[in-house]
């Protein structure tokens, strides 16, 4: 006796289609194939196709969401946070995190037609970051000393670039040398020097809850690193502005 298969069943079992892939991993994907570092702090701006941003807040939405839940927080009956996902992915991708996925400000810099060879100072620039390690904020102000080379850049350029490498999940200490490289691309001074003093709420929020801690660190490159009195001239500058606030 011969079986035959219900006419309801196909003949063969045949794989469901797959979807298009996560916005997500092909990024990761075209960053691998290209060697490409996509650390916490660096910027991926120049590996992100036209049309990729809308599509990455879209992805980033839907894990948020899916965050809340695992918290077990009812957005679907919540007013507060029926559209804080939304809120959250924007939030990273054009405003907190915005120096991982935007390029840099256009800063033209400009010749140093006068030869200007003394140190001047930039500060305090307010700097807003947040910690790698808990992604929660790091608050603080950043001077710059410069002492000019064959180029020069408007004063509100360094708060401009400034803003943008501090605008990334970082360590304080990483942040100070990514902004110094970036500072000495763009204008090649003959000394830099760079002081951030921030506060770090993995501190203050969490962990050991100490409100009044502050971290302070400082990058000296060329001639202030190698000249005593520029280098101290640098952090009375800064002392004095300080002063001034």
């Amino acid at each position: 006796m011969t079986s035959t298969l219900p006419s309801s069943l196909p003949s063969r079992a045949t794989a469901p289609e797959a979807g298009p892939s996560p916005v997500s991993l092909r990024i990761r994907e075209r960053l691998d194939a290209a060697g490409v570092a996509y650390l916490a702090n660096d910027n991926i701006s120049d590996h992100l196709a036209p049309g990729e941003m809308e599509q990455l807040e879209i992805e980033v939405a839907g894990k948020v969401r899916e965050l809340l839940r695992s918290l077990v927080i009812d957005i679907d009956n919540d007013h507060n946070t029926e559209e804080t996902a939304e809120r959250v992915a924007r939030m990273y991708l054009h405003e907190v995190f915005k120096g991982r996925y935007h390029q840099q400000p256009k800063i033209a810099s400009f010749p140093n037609v006068k030869k200007l060879d003394e140190i001047y100072t930039v500060g305090p620039i307010s700097v807003r970051s947040a910690c790698s390690h808990h992604l929660v904020p790091i608050l603080g102000n950043c001077w710059i000393g410069i002492k000019p080379g064959d180029r020069v850049i408007g004063l509100s350029k360094f708060s401009r670039v400034a803003d943008w490498v501090f605008s990334r999940p970082h360590i304080q200490e990483e942040a100070v040398m990514i902004l110094a490289d970036e500072i000495e691309r763009l204008c090649e001074p003959q000394g830099l020097a760079i002081l951030v003093k921030a506060q770090h709420y993995c501190m203050k929020w969490r962990g050991v809850k100490e409100p009044q801690t502050t971290m302070v660190n400082s990058v000296v490159r060329g001639d202030f690193r190698h000249d005593p009195s520029l280098k101290a001239e640098f952090f009375e500058l800064v002392k004095q502005q300080e002063s001034l606030y």
